[in-house]
């Protein structure tokens, strides 16, 4: 079993909860204190990763540049990583943040589209980063054909590939299922990650299981601050892991205290699960289409959920936001009809 590595999320998918809107001093804020709490990784990035600000996914408040200058000289324990999504960031972009100190990267694809990230991954290694394959919306592609995608990854010479629960949709058993079928053909010196929302209230369950079937990179982040119902809350993961007498380099109190007192005062629009993001489980959507299907909602008199649940029967995936208003003036179109 490898060495255990908590991946904080909380200034990458935490975007979302904010609509992409942390200010530079209070992300390095934040970024020193999960450092201080001892916690493996650091992940800073758009919500959509390096290069996502834009018209259809959310502007940000800064550039990715702006929030990732001048934190690696800050951090004393954790490593700096990044995400990014091929043909929205490119080569040069992952250059650019490597001269900015970024250590570690993950290449994310949708589940059945592995083969356009090779280039990224190897882009990746000749600049000496680790580099981690990202599976999203894995509940939407069975476990073996999932773990043969993951093995794409591996020959292109990613260090992890993970099980990326992007809706927060998979069950335990579905956990379970993938990361058996990646440990099967993954090689054992490659590691296997895990990254699941709440949408479901199973974010930390599914994080546990995945663990106990051999993932050793676990992604989480403070307060549960993410996309949809939020990510695995870390505090609460780091507490379970306690329970279970999991060694880890994470203080459990300080995480605590970051959680109460810097994160939840950040959150507009509460991270929790109520009949919205449950509804993103349930319907097996995109976490980050939420605050989309919801400005949609109320500009066309629609109930949110029918606008997930409609996004769901289509199975939209990552990248088409823009889509998320066809789909409203559809159903608007249907009630007048």
């Amino acid at each position: 079993m490898h060495k255990i590595y908590i991946q904080d999320v909380t200034l990458r998918d935490g975007m979302h909860a904010i609509r992409h809107q942390y200010g530079k001093e209070k992300l390095k804020e934040i970024a020193i204190a999960i450092d201080k709490a001892g916690v493996d990784a650091i992940e800073i990035s758009h919500g959509d990763g390096l290069a996502g600000g834009s018209f259809n996914y959310g502007f940000g408040k800064h550039t990715d540049w702006d929030w990732l200058e001048g934190i690696r000289e800050e951090l004393t324990h954790a490593k700096l990583t990044t995400l990014i999504l091929p043909g929205i960031a490119t080569i040069d972009d992952l250059k650019k943040a490597r001269e900015l100190g970024v250590e570690s990267v993950r290449i994310a694809t949708h589940c059945t589209e592995a083969d356009i990230a090779p280039q990224h991954i190897e882009a990746a290694k000749k600049l000496g980063m680790d580099v981690g394959g990202f599976l999203m919306m894995a509940h939407l592609n069975e476990p073996k054909k999932l773990a043969e995608q993951a093995k794409i990854m591996e020959d292109a010479g990613a260090d992890c590939v993970y099980v990326t629960d992007s809706a927060g949709a998979l069950l335990m058993d579905g956990v379970i299922d993938r990361i058996k079928a990646f440990r099967d053909v993954l090689k054992d010196e490659t590691e296997i990650g895990i990254h699941c929302h709440h949408n479901l209230s199973l974010g930390v369950a599914n994080t546990i299981v995945a663990y106990q079937h051999g993932a050793n990179r676990l992604d989480a982040s403070l307060a549960g601050m993410g996309a949809g119902a939020g990510n695995a809350p870390l505090e609460v993961l780091i507490a379970i892991l306690n329970k279970m007498e999991v060694k880890h380099n994470s203080d459990l109190f300080q995480l605590m205290d970051i959680a109460d007192d810097i994160i939840r005062p950040l959150q507009t629009r509460p991270v929790r699960v109520d009949r919205e993001t449950l509804s993103l489980g349930y319907a097996g959507v995109y976490s980050s289409f939420l605050l989309h299907a919801e400005r949609a909602a109320k500009k066309y008199d629609l109930d949110t959920r029918t606008i997930l649940n409609e996004l769901g029967k289509r199975n939209m995936v990552g990248g088409q936001e823009d889509m998320i208003v066809d789909v409203a003036l559809d159903l608007k179109s249907k009630m007048n009809e």
